[in-house]
C-alpha cells in the first residue's frame, strides 16, 4: 500500500547523515497525530540516546500515551518520522519512483515492534496463563524459541523482578504488583532494545507503587533504553536522564530533572508540578 507523501512520517525533512555510533536510539522529527478533528499530537521532536531515561510528565490528555503508541507503531503517525536504531519505523527507507511513500507490510512491522517492549496501566495478562507461562508466550509462538529455552529464560526474568516463587501462579492469584512486574517481565522476554511504560504504577494501590518502581530503577542501571510515562516525580527525579514535559499535544520543555522539576520555565509547568508535588 502507498500513501500520497504530504500525509505520511516520511514527509519530515530527511536529517542529515551522522554517525551511526553517535546517533539516538530513538529520533522523531515534526511527529503528528490526529483523530479526526482531534489533534493530539502537534510538531513533536524528540531524542532519546542508547541507556538513556526519558521520562514524560504532563496532564492527562496532554499526548503523552499517544506519543508511546505511535513509537511502538500501535498508532499510526498522521505525519512527521519515527527511527529506531537508524530504521525509520512503518516506511520503507526510500520513496518509490513517483515519490509516494510506502507502507511496509503487517508482517515487517510486528518484525519492528518486537525490537520495543511495552508496559501498559492495565497489566493484560493471559488469564488462562500462569506467570511463567505468560512469559514463555511470545518467545515461543513469535520467534519459535524452543520451550525448554523459552521457560529457562523466563525463570531468570521473573527472578530478576523478584517472583521466582511465583512462576505458578495465575493472575488472579498474584497481587496487583506482581501482576505488573510480570507483565515487565514478558516484554523483557523479547530481548527488546527499548522499553516503554505508559504510566505503570497509575492502577496500583499505593502500597505496591515501589514494588514496580524498583524494578524500574534497576533496569535503568542496567543500561536499559526507556521512555516512562509516569506521574511519580520521586522517580523522575532520582532516575530520569531527560523529563519531558507535554500539555495541549505539544513538547514545552525538556532537560534533566534539575532543570524541569526543581527550575521550571514555563507558568503552565509550574502549575502542573505544584499539583503533582
Amino acid at each position: 500500500m502507498t500513501q500520497d507523501p504530504a500525509s505520511t512520517p516520511q514527509a519530515a525533512a530527511a536529517p542529515a547523515e551522522t554517525d551511526p555510533a553517535q546517533a539516538p536510539l530513538i529520533q522523531i522529527e515534526g511527529l503528528h497525530k490526529a483523530f479526526g478533528d482531534l489533534h493530539v499530537l502537534r510538531g513533536n521532536d524528540l531524542s532519546v540516546r542508547e541507556g538513556e531515561v526519558t521520562v514524560l510528565i504532563g496532564p492527562s490528555g496532554s499526548g503523552k500515551s499517544t506519543l508511546l503508541r505511535c513509537i511502538n507503531q500501535l498508532e499510526e503517525p498522521t505525519a512527521g518520522r519515527i527511527r529506531i536504531g537508524g530504521i525509520t519505523q512503518g516506511y520503507a527507507e526510500k520513496p518509490l519512483a513517483d515519490g509516494r511513500w510506502q507502507r511496509l507490510r503487517p508482517r515487517e512491522i510486528a518484525a519492528q515492534r518486537s525490537r520495543v517492549g511495552m508496559v501498559f496501566q492495565r497489566f493484560n495478562l493471559f488469564p488462562h496463563l500462569t506467570a511463567l507461562g505468560n512469559v514463555m508466550e511470545a518467545p515461543v509462538q513469535v520467534r519459535g524459541i524452543s520451550t525448554a529455552d523459552a521457560e529457562s529464560r523466563a525463570r531468570e526474568l521473573l527472578d530478576r523482578v523478584g517472583l521466582a516463587d511465583r512462576a505458578d501462579h495465575y493472575p488472579s492469584e498474584l497481587s496487583g504488583g506482581q501482576q505488573q512486574r510480570v507483565a515487565i517481565a514478558r516484554a523483557l522476554a523479547m530481548d527488546p532494545e527499548l522499553m516503554l511504560f505508559d504510566e505503570p504504577t497509575s492502577a496500583l494501590d499505593p502500597e505496591l507503587v515501589a514494588e514496580v518502581l524498583t524494578v524500574l530503577k534497576d533496569l535503568a542501571e542496567g543500561g536499559m533504553t526507556m521512555v516512562v510515562v509516569t506521574h511519580e516525580m520521586g522517580f523522575a527525579r532520582e532516575v530520569a536522564d531527560n523529563v519531558v514535559f507535554m500539555a495541549d499535544g505539544e513538547i514545552l520543555e525538556q532537560g534533566p530533572p534539575s532543570q524541569v522539576i526543581e527550575h521550571p520555565r514555563s507558568d503552565r509547568l509550574k502549575g502542573f508540578l505544584d499539583s503533582v508535588l
